[in-house]
């Protein structure tokens, strides 16, 4: 998000009544959540829970690995590596709504022992220098103006060797968008630039791209599919405004060029490993 202003669709007011709601009609039981029940309605990314294990895929996580979810939203990656894993993670979100949720669904699924959540800014991290083995950014950059701070505070967060996760949306043929978009109801919120001027960004702020996947086509293709299933009460319209009209805009923008999807695995340091 872009230094400390949270898009007025982070902060509803009805995130928690949404989710609540959402599961009671899904048949879930709240008193008996397990995380797996959790998966369609915590991921607020293009892709969901899918491109989250694929990024997660390309890591070699233990129980030890000390991770940031940067940018965590109502804490979905967190909760997956907390209960794929057993590794301790940390959650840091701008909007104080998104981190009182997380805290509540950590609790329902008893994960609250294992992920501490930080209301934050990511060009600002409340952590300490080398502090973390790795860091995931999923699309957070989009609302974030100063991507140099963005990326320099996820290195000095990290200790040497440690990794850099990306799964963002980029700027495409650079064509006018339409909004509202999952990340910003108009311009003003959206700060999209081309996969190259993030990847200079990324280097510049001392790391080492060690894999770079544009998957535009799959996941627009992923996204025209979904949009092709029945309606479920589990999903992110449950807390997201205008969730359809969002992804309808992004779905058109990444099947026609205006915008790409690029994962990416960045170490820290200068020279790859």
């Amino acid at each position: 998000m872009n230094d400390s202003t949270v898009p007025a669709q982070y902060v509803t007011g009805k995130v928690r009544d949404g989710i609540e709601q959402a599961l009671v009609a899904a048949g879930k039981d709240l008193n008996g959540l397990k995380p797996a029940d959790l998966a369609l309605v915590e991921d607020y990314h293009t892709g969901g829970r899918l491109a989250t294990v694929q990024l997660v895929d390309l890591l070699e996580l233990t129980p030890q690995s000390e991770v940031l979810d940067d940018g965590s939203g109502i804490g979905g990656t967190a909760r997956y590596l907390a209960d794929r894993f057993g590794c301790a993670v940390t959650a840091v979100d701008l909007s104080d709504e998104y981190c009182e949720t997380a805290h509540w669904l950590n609790r329902l699924v008893g994960l609250d022992d294992k992920i501490v959540v930080q209301q934050g800014d990511v060009t600002s991290l409340p952590l300490d220098d080398a502090s973390v083995d790795v860091v995931f950014s999923q699309h957070v950059q989009m609302n974030v103006a100063r991507k140099n701070r963005l990326y320099q505070e996820a290195r000095r967060v990290l200790r040497d060797g440690g990794r850099l996760a990306l799964w963002d949306i980029m700027a495409g043929d650079g064509r006018e968008l339409g909004y509202p978009l999952p990340w910003a109801d108009g311009p003003e919120h959206s700060f999209l630039v081309p996969p190259s001027v993030v990847r200079n960004e990324i280097e510049a702020a001392g790391f080492t791209v060690t894999h770079w996947a544009d998957l535009t086509d799959q996941v627009g293709a992923m996204m025209r599919m979904i949009q092709s299933q029945p309606p479920s009460p589990l999903g992110l319209h449950a807390f997201v405004p205008t969730f359809r009209e969002r992804v309808t805009h992004l779905t058109e923008a990444l099947s026609d060029g205006r915008v790409r999807a690029v994962q990416a695995i960045a170490r820290a340091g200068t020279t790859a490993a």
